[in-house]
């Protein structure tokens, strides 16, 4: 099997309509929404809603069609496409508004980590809501005011309660994207789930680790904070408090004996590999839309790219101008070649990570270049690319820090284990 770089055409297509849906529904909003935190956009979130289940754009894990054959030949399987296409679809949003994008109706991280460690029977329960009449959220609950980039040092616990047979969690999450969506009944939304992290057996350490699938209106877990953030504003980011929270015994997702391996763990990190190219993904919309604003201005106050000569014969403007592209567009190759290996099903622990430090780099340098490079037009608040400028840098943060994924992509490199490089 080789990578195809030519986008299929369904991904085109769904990518066409996406635009539209940016420039009309979110960039006319965004400077709104930046400014109004914590509202929230029914209009865009009913509209999305019906749009993806009309064209089944948003799930997790699209089954793939094949083509029709002629007579009694053998139909002929596409390639599957499931996060290329999900990749495309995220960037084209994020180029939108990426605040709005994180509130894009659907299961988010919370179902990947359900399409990472659950059962075919947990698949089928909880990812099948995201296709009912209301829109629905489901978020991840993992970090810990002493458990951020480390999750291993995770220390919400979960006791099976053996007389009612339901698990008793206890703990206090925090920086939940969308959290307050997905678990906050409100009328307009459908059921919706966080997964929670905990740990089943503390002295096991990450053997110990498991997540459970807890339904919004659970007793016993409130919202008790939302966040004021320095960009993606649109999104609502959260602290979780769980003070004996009880869940259903098939609500763990995987198994409910600790052995002496790290399979819990491996089941959050099997969750990040194929989420971290799709935030990548996002990070380099945004950095699309900067690198095209200061094209649109530079071109507008008569200052020409002018390809094809040797650098020493071009302004210094045009110089970084060319820099940023070859940024923009060497990131978006590894982000293509991490979504290939997920959908193809190969081991891209290394390629995940890669592209998530590549586009978090890249995102943060493109935003801020090109502020500079326009001055008082790109620090003003007239347009959206101060904006842009703040929404940049949480890719390098959430789903893994710059700092962490370079441990991840060193140790995948030298064949180090995490105690032994650190």
């Amino acid at each position: 099997m080789t990578i195809e770089f030519e986008s299929p055409k369904p991904i085109v297509q769904t990518q066409f309509v996406l635009k539209t849906v940016a420039e009309e529904m979110m960039r006319s909003k965004s400077r709104y929404f930046d400014e109004h935190e914590h509202e929230i956009p029914w209009d865009y979130i009913e509209f999305m809603h019906t749009a993806m289940k009309s064209m089944g754009v948003g799930s997790l894990a699209p089954k793939e069609k094949s083509n029709g054959g002629n007579g009694g030949e053998p139909k002929e399987k596409r390639p599957p496409i499931a996060y290329q296409s999900l990749a495309a679809q995220i960037e084209m949003l994020s180029w939108g508004d990426v605040g709005f994008y994180l509130i894009t109706p659907g299961g988010g991280l919370g179902a990947a980590a359900v399409q990472a460690a659950g059962t075919s029977e947990q698949k089928a329960k909880f990812l099948a809501r995201f296709t009912e009449d209301k829109p629905t959220f489901a978020a991840m609950c993992m970090t810990e005011a002493g458990a951020g980039s480390d999750t291993s040092a995770i220390r919400a616990r979960a006791v099976l309660d053996e007389k009612t047979n339901e698990w008793v969690i206890n703990g206090e999450k925090i920086f939940v994207t969308a959290g307050d969506k997905a678990f906050t009944e409100y009328e307009k939304f459908g059921g919706g789930f966080i997964v929670v992290w905990a740990s089943i057996d503390p002295s096991a350490g990450r053997a110990g680790m498991r997540a459970f699938v807890v339904e919004s209106g659970t007793k016993g877990v409130t919202v008790s904070k939302l966040e004021h953030k320095l960009g993606i504003r649109a999104s609502d980011t959260a602290t979780i408090s769980l003070v004996d929270a009880r869940v259903p015994y098939d609500h763990i997702l995987g198994s409910p004996t600790v052995e002496k391996t790290t399979t819990g763990f491996k089941g959050a990190m099997a969750t990040f590999d194929a989420t971290r190219p799709l935030v990548a993904a996002s990070g380099l919309g945004v950095a699309r839309a900067a690198l095209e604003f200061l094209k649109e201005k530079l071109d507008e106050n008569g200052v020409e790219i002018r390809y094809g000569l040797p650098r020493q014969k071009l302004s210094n403007i045009e110089r970084e101008f060319i820099d940023m592209e070859i940024m923009l567009k060497s990131a978006w190759l590894m982000v293509i070649k991490a979504v290939w290996m997920a959908d193809n099903k190969k081991p891209n622990a290394l390629e995940s990570s890669m592209s998530k430090v590549r586009a978090g780099d890249v995102g943060t340098k493109i935003t801020q270049k090109a502020v500079e490079i326009l001055g008082p037009l790109g620090y003003s608040r007239e347009f959206l690319l101060e904006k842009w400028f703040r929404d940049a840098k949480i890719t390098d943060i959430y789903e893994g820090t710059g700092q962490i994924n370079r441990l991840v992509v060193a140790r995948q490199i030298l064949g180090y284990s995490g105690s032994e490089l650190r």
